[in-house]
């Protein structure tokens, strides 16, 4: 009951009240969510078990968006990696079935198309893109037409239930975008020793379930497809 309490509390602080949207300052409010999650996690700490605290510099997110519409030809798929983020894992002495983790990113954040993220995205990814182009798919990808970043600036996951045996796992989480919550199923990959914690996979979700409207011109003949995908590959370092 502890630790229920405890995910609803956190949840609750990084993403609101379950699908309403951010009011315009909620960025701003939420501008400590590194901090509420440090101070919960030290709470976690205190029943025992090991935290870690995720290293951005040794990790990965990234965001895959994929052109469409009659014109897909002429277009271009788009990835979107998360330079910054915050994120814990505790793992208690109950075993990994018990274990949680959250994770904070800012879509303010993110950089679109890098070309180095475009060539290790694949060859779909190949093409490049002069920084005119590349600036352009920012402003229209993160604007308000589309992802808002700066009015809802937050991405959150936050882990509620963790099944399967390591290194197989399979982690239901609360996604937050764009004001909105929704569970999913999140296959993991995952390795944990006393010093480090290692987790990689991703996962698919539609734009349109979140409330964002995926981007399109000419009346959609050139539109960005709705499905878009997330990757991650993590490192974590034991902190408390």
């Amino acid at each position: 009951m502890r630790r229920a309490l405890r995910a609803v509390a956190v949840l609750a602080a990084l993403s609101g009240c379950r699908h309403a949207p951010e009011s315009p300052s909620a960025g701003s409010v939420r501008a400590d969510a590194g901090a509420t999650l440090e101070t919960e996690y030290h709470g976690l700490a205190a029943d025992g078990g090991r935290t870690y605290r995720i290293d951005p510099a040794a990790s990965r997110v990234r965001i895959f968006a994929f052109r469409g519409g009659r014109l897909a030809r002429v277009g271009h798929n788009h990835v979107l990696v998360a330079p910054e983020f915050t994120g814990y894992a505790w793992v208690p002495a109950a075993g990994i079935d018990a274990a949680r983790f959250d994770l904070v990113f800012r879509l303010d954040q993110m950089k679109v198309d890098d070309p180095l993220a475009r060539r290790e995205a694949g060859a779909g990814f190949a093409d490049i893109l002069d920084a005119a182009a590349i600036a352009g798919t920012q402003v229209h990808m993160l604007g308000p037409d589309n992802l808002d970043a700066a009015r809802f600036p937050l991405v959150a996951v936050h882990s509620l239930t963790i099944a399967g045996e390591l290194p197989h796992l399979i982690a239901t989480v609360a996604l937050t975008l764009h004001g909105v919550t929704h569970e999913l199923l999140v296959p993991l990959h995952a390795q944990v020793d006393s010093a480090m914690l290692l987790a990689g996979g991703a996962f698919a979700l539609r734009q349109t379930d979140y409330g964002v409207s995926p981007y399109s011109v000419l009346g959609g003949a050139l539109a960005v497809q709705n499905e878009v995908m997330i990757e991650f590959d993590l490192v974590a370092r034991r902190a408390f």
